[in-house]
Order: C-alpha cells, then sequence, then structure tokens
C-alpha cells in the first residue's frame, strides 16, 4: 500500500493523519467497493465457520484467506479478471498451506522454508503485474500455519478454511460492486493505430498539411500508449509472444504518431513528392488494416510495405539518374527521408501485431535483433526471463532477496523468542516493507503511531467486553469495514490501528482472551519494524532510483558502437558484410525495462520528479531500426562521397562520445568534458547524383539522433542522488 504524501505538521501529526491527497474520486470509490467486497467475503466465511460449523480453525483461515487475496495482495485489473487470477491461486494456496504445516515442526525448518518461499513468490514479479500482485497475499498462507503448534492432522481443516475464504472472496469479486475494467490495450493501441492512419493518409494528399489541433491530438494520443499511462492489468508485461510483441507494436505505434507528427511540408505544386504521396498512401493502408486486426482479433495479412519501400528507394534513384532524372531540391530528399523512416515504423508495427494477435511461431522477421522472440518457443522465453533476471542488477531479484531475508530473519527471530502470535511478526514485515529505506522508515513510522492508538483502543474493548463473545462478533465487520475503507485512503498509520481492532476482535471469538492480546499485537508489530527496516537498510536502501540510472548508463555507452558501426558500414562497407551487432544494447535495453518499470512504482514526493527515462528508451529503439533499416535499403559504401563520410564519421564519434557522456552522467559518475556541438552537414545542391538519397537518409539518421541526445541531457540526472528539474514524466 503506497505510502502518503505528507504535509509540513510534525512527525506524530503526520504519521497518524496520513492524509493521502493523490486519489480520484473514482479510486476512493473502489477503494469503498473492495472494502465491502473483502468484509463480505471474510465476515461470511468466518461467521460461518465459527458458527455454523463450530470449527474454529477454518474460521481462522477462511478470514485470512479472503483479507489476503483481498487486501494484501493488490491484484489488478476488473471484477472478471481478479476473480479469475484468486481462483488460479488457491492451488499454489494449497501447496504452500501444506508446506507451512509440515515445515512448522521445527524452527530452522520453517525459516529455511520462509527464505524458499518468499524470495519465489517474490520473484514472480518478472512474469508481470497478476502474480506479482497475488504474491503478497500467497505468502501469508505459508505464514499463517508455519508456526506452533505443529498440527498436521489440522491440515484438513486448514486447507478448508483456505478454499472457502477465497472462493467467497472470488465471487464476490465477479459479482458483488465487482470493479470496472478498463480499456482493453489492444483497443488502445488500435485507436492510435488508426489515427496514425488518417494522418499518412492527410499528409498523402496533393495539397496535405496537419493542422495543430492534428498534431496536438497525436502527441496526446502517443503519450496515451507510455506504460505508465497504462493500467497494470492492460500492460503486456508478460514473457510470451503475444505480450512482446503487442508491447513492441505500442512503441512502433508512438515512434509512428511522433514522425507523423514532425514530418515536414511536402514540396510546392511546381515540384510535386509524387513517391512521398504514394508510400504515405501505403503506411494509412497498413495502419488501417492493423487497426481493424486490432479490434477484430483476426491476425492481418502479411501487407508489410516492404516492397513499397524498396520501389520507393529505386524510385528515388531514378528521379536523379533515370531517363526522367530531374534535380530534386535537398529538401524533397530530406522529407523522403523522413517518410521512409515511418514507413520502417509501420512495418515493424504491422508484423509485431500479427505475432502478437497470433501467438504462434514464425520464420524470423527482419531485422532480427528486434524480433528475435518470434521464432523461439515459449518455455525458452519463460527461461530468458528468468535467466535475465538471476542478477544482482536486477531489481526483481534485489526485491526478492530484501523480501525473502526480513521474512526469514522475522520467523527465525519469532521461533527463537516464542513470540506469542508470532505470524503478526511476518505480518508486519510483508505490509511494512518498501523498495527503499526512506520509504520504508516513512511506513514504519506512521505504522507504529497507529498500532499504538489501536493497542489502546482494543485494550480498552477487551477489558471492558471481556468474555462476551456476541459483542466482539457484532464488532468484526464494521471494524473491517473501517480498516479497509479509511486505511486506503488515510495512510498507513489508520490501516495498523484498526486492523488492531480486526484482529482483536476475531480472535476474542475463538478463545478466551484478556486486554493483554492487544499488547501483544504492539510488541510484535514493533519487532516486525525494526526487522523490515534494517533489511531495508543493508539490502538495496535506494531501491530501483539507483540501479535504473546505473542500468540507463550502461544502455546509453552501448549505442556508442552501433553508431559508428552502422556510419563505418554505410561509407566502407564491402558488399555481402552485416550490419553491425546490437546484441549488447538489446540486452541492457531488457534489463533497463524492467528497472524502469518497477521505478514507476515507486512513490515520490512532490519534490521528487520522475527524469524522462522513457527518452532514453525511445533513443535506444531509434538507434537499433536505424542501424538496421539502413543497412537493409541502401548500398553499403554508397555514402561513401569525401565529404560525406568526414562528416559522417565525425558525427558519428560526437553522438557516441555524447552518449557515453550521458552514461556518465545518468550513472552518477563525474562525466567527460561536453563534446562540441554535431557539425552541419555539407551543403547539398540539387544534382542527380545517385548517391545523394542516401547521403541524405544516413544525415537524417544522425542528426536526428543528435535531437534526442539533447533532449535526454536535459533531463536525466546530472550527478548522483540528483534528479532533473522537468517534472513532465510521471
Amino acid at each position: 500500500m503506497p505510502h502518503a504524501r505528507w504535509d509540513h505538521a510534525g512527525p506524530a501529526v503526520r504519521a497518524v493523519k496520513g492524509i493521502r491527497t493523490d486519489t480520484t474520486p473514482a479510486a476512493r470509490s473502489e477503494v469503498v467497493r473492495r472494502a465491502v467486497r473483502v468484509t463480505t467475503a471474510a465476515c461470511t466465511g468466518f461467521y460461518t465457520c465459527r458458527y455454523g460449523l463450530h470449527e474454529p480453525v477454518m474460521a481462522v483461515y477462511a478470514l485470512f484467506g479472503a483479507i489476503s487475496l483481498g487486501i494484501l495482495s493488490p491484484i489488478p485489473g476488473s471484477g472478471r479478471q481478479r476473480a479469475a487470477v484468486v481462483l488460479k491461486a488457491l492451488p499454489v494456496g494449497w501447496l504452500l498451506a501444506g508446506l507451512g504445516t509440515a515445515l512448522a515442526v521445527r524452527t530452522w525448518a520453517a525459516v529455511a522454508g520462509m527464505l524458499t518461499v518468499g524470495f519465489v513468490l517474490a520473484f514472480a514479479a518478472v512474469a508481470g503485474p497478476r502474480p506479482a500482485g497475488a504474491a503478497p497475499g500467497l505468502q501469508l498462507f505459508y505464514i499463517l500455519p508455519c508456526f506452533p503448534p505443529y498440527a498436521p492432522e489440522a491440515l484438513g481443516d486448514r486447507l478448508a478454511g483456505l478454499s472457502v475464504g477465497v472462493v467467497l472472496l472470488a465471487a464476490c469479486e465477479r459479482f458483488l460492486l465487482p470493479a470496472a475494467g478498463a480499456t482493453p490495450y489492444r483497443r488502445v493501441l488500435a485507436d492510435a493505430v488508426a489515427l496514425a492512419g488518417r494522418a499518412a493518409s492527410g499528409l498523402a494528399a496533393p495539397h496535405p498539411a496537419v493542422p495543430s489541433a492534428s498534431a496536438d491530438r497525436l502527441r496526446t494520443v502517443g503519450e496515451q500508449l507510455r506504460p505508465s499511462r497504462l493500467p497494470p492489468a492492460e500492460r503486456p508485461t508478460a514473457p510470451g509472444r503475444k505480450d512482446r510483441a503487442l508491447a513492441q507494436a505500442g512503441s512502433a505505434a508512438r515512434r509512428l504518431l511522433y514522425q507523423l507528427e514532425h514530418m515536414g511540408h511536402p514540396p510546392t505544386a511546381s515540384e510535386q513528392d509524387v513517391p512521398s504521396s504514394v508510400l504515405l498512401g501505403r503506411v494509412a493502408g497498413v495502419c488501417d488494416e492493423t487497426a481493424a486486426a486490432l479490434r477484430s482479433g483476426v491476425p492481418p495479412p502479411d501487407s508489410s510495405p516492404e516492397t513499397s519501400m524498396r520501389a520507393f528507394q529505386q524510385q528515388r534513384i531514378r528521379q536523379v539518374t533515370g531517363p526522367e532524372a530531374r534535380m530534386l531540391r535537398p529538401e524533397t530528399l530530406w522529407r523522403q527521408a523522413a517518410v521512409l523512416a515511418a514507413a520502417e515504423s509501420a512495418r515493424i508495427l504491422e508484423a509485431a501485431v500479427r505475432v502478437g494477435i497470433d501467438g504462434r511461431r514464425t520464420r524470423p522477421i527482419p531485422p532480427r535483433e528486434l524480433f528475435w522472440y518470434t521464432d523461439v518457443p515459449v518455455p525458452v522465453l519463460w527461461w530468458r526471463r528468468l535467466q535475465g533476471n538471476l542478477t544482482l542488477r536486477s531489481v526483481h531479484f534485489q526485491n526478492a532477496v530484501r523480501t525473502a531475508l526480513a521474512l526469514g530473519t522475522a520467523r527465525l527471530v519469532a521461533g527463537a523468542l516464542g513470540l506469542s502470535h508470532g505470524f503478526w511478526v511476518l505480518l508486519a514485515v510483508l505490509t511494512l516493507v518498501r523498495t527503499t529505506a526512506v520509504q520504508t522508515w516513512s511506513s514504519v513510522r506512521a505504522a507504529l503511531f497507529g498500532t499504538l492508538a489501536g493497542t489502546v483502543t482494543a485494550g480498552g474493548l477487551l477489558y471492558a467486553a471481556g468474555q462476551h463473545t456476541d459483542a466482539y462478533a457484532a464488532l468484526l465487520a464494521p471494524a473491517m469495514l473501517a480498516a479497509f475503507t479509511l486505511g486506503p485512503l488515510l495512510g498507513v498509520a489508520w490501516t495498523q490501528g484498526l486492523f488492531t481492532l480486526v484482529v482483536s476482535a476475531a480472535f476474542a471469538q475463538l478463545a478466551p482472551v484478556t486486554w493483554q492480546l492487544a499488547q501483544v499485537r504492539m510488541v510484535d508489530v514493533v519487532t516486525g519494524s525494526v526487522i523490515g527496516l534494517l533489511c531495508g537498510l543493508l539490502a538495496w536502501p535506494a531501491g530501483a532510483r539507483r540501479e535504473v540510472q546505473r542500468v540507463m548508463g550502461e544502455l546509453l555507452h552501448s549505442l556508442g558502437p552501433v553508431i559508428t558501426g552502422t556510419v563505418s558500414f554505410m561509407v566502407t562497407g564491402p558488399p555481402g558484410a552485416p550490419p553491425p551487432s546490437a546484441v549488447p544494447a538489446l540486452r541492457f535495453l531488457r534489463l533497463a525495462e524492467a528497472a524502469h518499470a518497477q521505478y514507476l512504482n515507486e512513490p515520490r514526493g512532490p519534490r521528487r520528479p520522475r527524469p524522462d527515462w522513457q527518452a532514453v528508451l525511445a533513443t535506444t529503439s531509434h538507434t537499433l531500426v536505424g542501424s538496421q533499416r539502413l543497412p537493409r535499403y541502401d548500398r553499403p559504401g554508397a555514402a561513401g562521397a569525401p565529404d560525406t563520410a568526414a562528416w559522417a564519421r565525425s558525427a558519428a564519434r560526437q553522438l557516441a562520445l555524447a552518449a557515453g557522456r550521458l552514461g556518465d552522467q545518468c550513472a552518477g559518475g563525474r562525466p567527460p568534458p561536453q563534446p562540441p556541438p554535431l557539425p552541419a552537414p555539407p551543403a547539398a545542391t540539387a544534382t542527380r547524383d545517385p548517391t545523394l538519397p542516401v547521403r541524405i537518409d544516413l544525415e537524417h539518421w544522425l542528426t536526428t539522433l543528435a535531437t534526442d541526445l539533447e533532449h535526454i541531457a536535459a533531463t536525466v540526472p546530472r550527478g548522483t542522488g540528483r534528479e532533473a528539474p522537468d517534472a513532465s514524466w510521471e
């Protein structure tokens, strides 16, 4: 549960108030509906098992079965999607409950099991937002039975109770005030692609022009395709071919919208650019077919504009060398280079959508470096996702290790000290540990104030009500509804305080208790808070912020060889030579995307704006696509005219230096001196030189890369721990 943004009151006041200011009316309404669903499921299961079946063990597991997957697990999606995830989690819950029951025989066995289970479930975040959301609740399925008494004979009641709570929760998620579903990702992508098609069609008209409103619309729709702007349930993040392809299609669509937005106006009527109009019309057709396929779910026909792009290149050459040759202005050739780049984005978009809808293995799609996954078996894709994150540099691995160490330590301390209701220690760790030490301290501080207030209130209640269980039965449902409603809205302090009332009212119905039960919970929460805080301080205390800076720096460093290698290939490459390898850059790109995804989920205060890391990822894609497109559609060595070759080599070296300098800057190191500005390309004049189109294409790619790097330089961190003043990125 994200911590609150604090005002300028004192620490105690801030911790108790914890007022959230970042929730919308729709989000607050969903909090209330979720509280009703979980309260209904938990109380129905608890009361039925406790008073209908007279099974206290079943009652406890029914209660926490609903709470674990309903409150502790932020499962994204609509009511139908959440219900499906909850039911799929039930068999895993049976396995974990059985394992916890078996390992409760010895403290060391329970600790070893907790380390293993804690790591595996936390590491499951690499599979996507739904497994990541269900993981905290599944942790509790192991935690509950792994404490004394060692009672393997009670396993049947435990599994039955879990089943009752989980099934009731799934039914409530599906039918009782179900959460509304977000717009499906494919529909969002289809709308964006259709808009790109209309823009391309308008630019292909005899006297086209994109009015400012259309340009604004292109920019707005492109922003909506950012992963951070999509609901978690709709983000294509799974390792399989479909999700990988749809994610790539979204990136290509954003790039295409950006290219169409900034495409130059056509030449005057006296020098019509017929080839560009024809190719833009083909791009519009591809976009229309692709958008229709996304809406219908039927893979589009193989309508790649690749043939049109080759014909476009040949026609450009004929325009300056053929029988009807005429001297084209460099401005016309420059626009043609932009049209060709947009067509390449449309080609990648169309191919990615075909794979994303169909999902089956296909023959290799060029460029192979970008479509490497299309002919790889799904188990291999999953293994590569896991293998790529089994490293100390992976934020998913860091989180899994941090969580496992904290839970294992908590289980060891609770078992060694013989703490009563020791699972509350682990529950405190599970709910309070954040991805950074600062966030963990903020949540712990608030939790301690809230638990103290709840302890005093619950102690007074237990003292006054004594052994009158009917009073506790009457209090449980309203206390639970208040805890699950006010906690998310008002902060961690309210959550812990009200939840103390909930557990006190629940356990008082199971066995005779005294006011000391509330005191026990206070001790357990303090113990869990200290353990969580220490683990947060010792294990990667900066969270994803430092990691994303480091991996983005390495990613920028990896672009230098790609840029210089592509230029060398274009100006001197022998026929048949392979283009430069992009494998290192692709590896860093995958790590950067994972780090960036977690970074977006870490709360930031109003004075901690997020840098535009998306610009680094977009520039990497631009670099890789250009490095593959130019060698494929232009002859090696064709740009080797002396003036162009000298300029291109100089520009490539400076761009590589600029990317390396930005890499050092991102990683927090001392960057080398600022390289001089990119020199202007050699002046081109209207001529019948057959290499002129190739030279213009290369100049266009290098110049647009320079613009991208300049934008990054203005937005990324400028030193260790510092972030850019630009708050436009969320």
